[in-house]
């Protein structure tokens, strides 16, 4: 397609303006976190870094980091689980419901995450009798967490094919041996991006969290929530929040350049 040069000043301003809405208020946040007024008044009339060595400095927002960071990690864990065997049923057998399966190993990413959250909060107080705990935080984001991993792990089954892993039969390698040595390694790089995806969807969940987590669980996202409002807190939250920002912004940016270093070996 070709495109005038209006059209493509057109589309660049538009473009521009676009991603001034959307980081804009990101950077606003990250200024914050060195404002030296703690009602944080803009322009800053000043900078400082002691809301930096409060927030590393207070065991709140330590023991939140811990708790999202063990949430995350064990949800991720059972999402590549399971998101990789869904995967390999779904793309290498035909059975009955098979698309209606598909479409509800799905779902949870689409659904809005407050009904999510009802739903799951519902089941484990009312159905299951279950405490909320950190482990029902766990398992309300291993929901939607297998989905990214089932997302990429899928698109990679399909464009491997078979014909590798049919080769390594006819040379007599058996079923352990050919997904050791031929599947697995094709596989490395989606289930790893699919795990640094699931991890950073995981650390900054809040409304789902919000349902499923009991009294004595609090994860960073919750732990900003409950200190935003309160005096002289704001800007160590501000802190708090540049910190989420980066944890979630490494694991998207080496998922990516996972994927894209794969495609370009393939």
């Amino acid at each position: 397609m070709t495109l005038s040069p209006l059209t493509r000043r057109v589309l660049a301003v538009l473009t521009g303006l676009v991603l001034v809405l959307m980081y804009a208020p990101l950077l606003v946040v990250v200024v914050n976190s060195f404002n030296q007024d703690p009602s944080m008044t803009w322009p800053p009339e000043g900078f400082t870094t002691k809301w930096w060595v409060r927030a590393f400095h207070s065991d709140g927002a330590r023991d939140a980091v811990l708790t999202s960071v063990q949430v995350a990690l064990a949800s991720t864990a059972v999402a590549l689980l399971l998101g990789t065997l869904m995967a390999f049923a779904l793309q290498r057998f035909s059975f009955f419901g098979k698309n209606t399966v598909n479409l509800l190993v799905i779902l949870p990413i689409a659904l809005p995450g407050i009904v999510t959250g009802i739903a799951l909060n519902n089941a484990f107080r009312g159905i299951l009798g279950v405490q909320l705990s950190i482990m029902t935080v766990v398992v309300a984001h291993a929901t939607f967490c297998i989905v990214t991993v089932f997302n990429n792990v899928i698109a990679r089954l399909r464009r491997m094919g078979g014909n590798l892993e049919e080769a390594s039969a006819d040379l007599g390698a058996g079923v352990w041996t050919t997904f050791r040595l031929v599947t697995f390694p094709q596989l490395r790089s989606a289930l790893l991006a699919g795990g640094l995806l699931a991890f950073a969807l995981s650390f900054d969940e809040i409304i789902v969290t919000t349902f499923t987590a009991g009294s004595g669980t609090t994860t960073l996202p919750i732990w900003i929530l409950n200190n935003l409002f309160r005096p002289n807190q704001a800007p160590v939250v501000a802190v708090v929040a540049v910190m989420l920002i980066v944890v979630s912004i490494v694991p998207i940016w080496i998922a990516q350049r996972i994927a894209g270093d794969a495609e370009t070996v393939r």
